[in-house]
């Protein structure tokens, strides 16, 4: 097999069909998302996110890509190595530049070596060497592949990147037939609670509305991105998405867009914006122009799960961190990033790290199986046929 291995500074150049073609029903994968991150400028010149997608072609077209950036920090990318950075520094060194091959902004599990279907696993190889490679030609100190999928951590470790793992809260519709009988699964103090929290918001007269991305109006939308953007500014940073990016989803993508918008008195006051797949909804964002008690869980986790529920979707990921989340019904989900330093010492301190972290995340996640809101069900009783 031949390969032709080219970068690209822009996804501008690549057909959307062609890349779409590899990238499957994922929506951050899709053309769309990726650019209306650079038309948009959150991507590109000016930031530190610059594209340097790799693909992979034969004598047929395009067999496999890798959504790939060169990056000058470390934010937004949900897998913290700022302890790296400086240890380079302390030893006189630089980190930046590094190779990042993820989703901009966006922790979600997802393939990375995005390959036609039937295509030769080869092809995720040739890609991952040929990001080495790319490395070495910027002086980057390092390659990293942040949240792809299990199935692909055999080529990714037998190219040389170490695993590190991480832990999410995901939740799994085990064929709910409605919310109801989605609490009915809870421990008893477990189910009051979480209906007394939906009781406070409904009591107080909030009701919510399940929109695609292009159903909100113009004034809506001011209100959207206003509580997406106060989110931030509570944290004391500007918001990583500008509104030209919402606006460009909006028209490329409303149906992958699943905006949960609460309303007072008709006005929007909270959102949750979301985007799904066939089988996936994704939680990204959330904010809100107003406080009332138990807003945020009611927005962010039940109204996503009765959404899943009635749309027969089979998971929910809601986003990073939150073990406030496990009462609501999430439950700890291994997540992975695979890591490569150019730096043998570096590498092999890093794995000898890794190593360490890896138990300490095993037994966080014990720990948090233990605090999980669904009931133990007894064991079934079997019974055997008698003879005769």
């Amino acid at each position: 097999m031949r390969l032709r291995i080219q970068q690209w500074p822009s996804l501008g150049v690549i057909a959307a069909s062609a890349w779409n073609e590899l990238a499957g029903d994922n929506p951050f994968l899709s053309h769309a998302f990726l650019m209306a991150l650079e038309r948009s400028g959150c991507v590109g010149p000016g930031t530190t996110w610059q594209p340097a997608y790799l693909t992979a072609s034969d004598d047929t077209g395009f067999v496999g890509a890798l959504p790939l950036y060169i990056k000058y920090d470390s934010r937004g990318e949900f897998v913290f190595d700022w302890s790296w950075a400086d240890a380079y520094e302390r030893a006189g060194r630089s980190y930046y530049p590094k190779l990042v091959a993820a989703v901009p902004f966006t922790p979600a599990t997802g393939a990375r070596m995005l390959l036609r279907a039937g295509a030769d696993p080869a092809v995720g190889r040739a890609l991952i060497q040929a990001a080495r490679e790319a490395a070495v030609a910027l002086d980057a100190s390092s390659l990293h592949v942040l949240f792809p999928t299990e199935g692909e951590a055999s080529v990714l470790e037998a190219e040389g990147l170490l695993a590190r793992k991480s832990c999410q809260f995901h939740w799994h519709n085990d064929g709910y037939a409605d919310f109801d009988d989605f609490l009915a699964r809870f421990s008893s103090a477990k189910r009051k609670k979480a209906k007394r929290e939906r009781r406070r918001i409904a009591e107080a007269g909030i009701t919510f509305e399940h929109l695609r991305g292009d159903e909100p109006t113009a004034a809506d939308w001011d209100t959207i991105f206003e509580c997406y953007s106060r989110t931030f500014a509570q944290h004391g940073r500007p918001p990583y998405l500008n509104r030209e990016f919402f606006d460009e989803i909006v028209s490329t993508m409303p149906g992958s867009l699943v905006v949960i918008l609460a309303r007072y008195q008709s006005a929007p006051i909270a959102t949750a914006l979301c985007f799904r797949s066939a089988d996936t909804l994704y939680g990204r964002y959330w904010g809100s122009v107003a406080d009332f008690h138990s807003l945020h869980f009611e927005t962010c986790y039940y109204q996503g799960i009765d959404y899943c529920i009635r749309g027969g979707l089979q998971n929910f990921e809601p986003g990073t961190q939150g073990e406030h989340k496990i009462s609501r019904g999430f439950t700890p989900q291994a997540t992975w990033s695979y890591h490569w330093l150019r730096d043998r010492e570096f590498q092999a301190a890093i794995g000898n790290f890794l190593r360490r972290e890896a138990r300490h995340v095993d037994a966080y996640m014990a720990e948090l199986d233990e605090h999980v809101p669904y009931r133990e069900l007894p064991d079934p009783i079997v019974f055997s046929a008698s003879e005769g």
